[in-house]
């Protein structure tokens, strides 16, 4: 073997590529003539990319709150009510479980029409219409449809209109109970 390609440290022959040292390059580049303190940092390119893809999720409409108060947010994320999550607060500002439950049931109700407009749109045809008419004035059971969308179709406008009745009765009896309670504050004042 040819003494040139030994190198001989503290008496010991070592072969050159052990003492050499692979140098990577940095894992996000760098700026010539710009010190590596007046990058941008790992966290805030990774913060700046996910704002860059998720700015169409970030840019839909969220549902408004009826509700003017808004909680505070504690260092672990969660809401922090502090006065407005006391029982004193609760009964100054009062609660009413029929509009709460109408509320929701909107809600269910939303839903339940885009999922039958989904549905009505993968049926061709007329006939659909008749068919819910029928199932409506109690002709036709639900469960005698054969198809299969039909049958989701027919059960999903019945749900729609059970929906309907039911927020109208809550909102009827959360009317009647405001109208109960001004009726009651007038009588008190005079």
């Amino acid at each position: 073997m040819n003494e040139e390609n030994f190198e001989v440290y503290d008496g010991v022959e070592v072969a050159p590529s052990a003492i050499l040292k692979i140098k990577r390059p940095d894992r996000y580049g760098k700026v010539e003539g710009l010190p590596d303190e007046e990058l941008a940092l790992p966290d805030e390119l990774e913060r700046m990319v996910y704002q860059q893809e998720f700015a169409p999720i970030l840019a839909l409409p969220i549902p408004e709150s009826k509700c003017g108060i808004r909680p505070n947010i504690d260092e672990s994320g969660k809401p922090d009510w502090g006065a407005f999550g006391t029982i004193d607060f609760d009964r100054y500002k009062g609660f009413d479980k029929a509009r709460y439950r109408a509320d929701k049931l909107r809600e269910q109700l939303k839903d339940m029409v885009i999922m039958a407009g989904i549905i009505n749109d993968r049926i061709q045809g007329t006939a659909k219409y008749k068919v819910i008419k029928y199932v409506k004035m109690g002709i036709v059971e639900t469960d005698s449809i054969r198809n299969s969308d039909m049958r989701q179709l027919a059960k999903l406008f019945l749900r729609i209109i059970k929906l309907r009745k039911d927020i109208s009765e809550l909102q009827d009896k959360s009317r009647q109970r405001k109208h109960q309670q001004y009726e009651k504050w007038l009588d008190s004042l005079g």
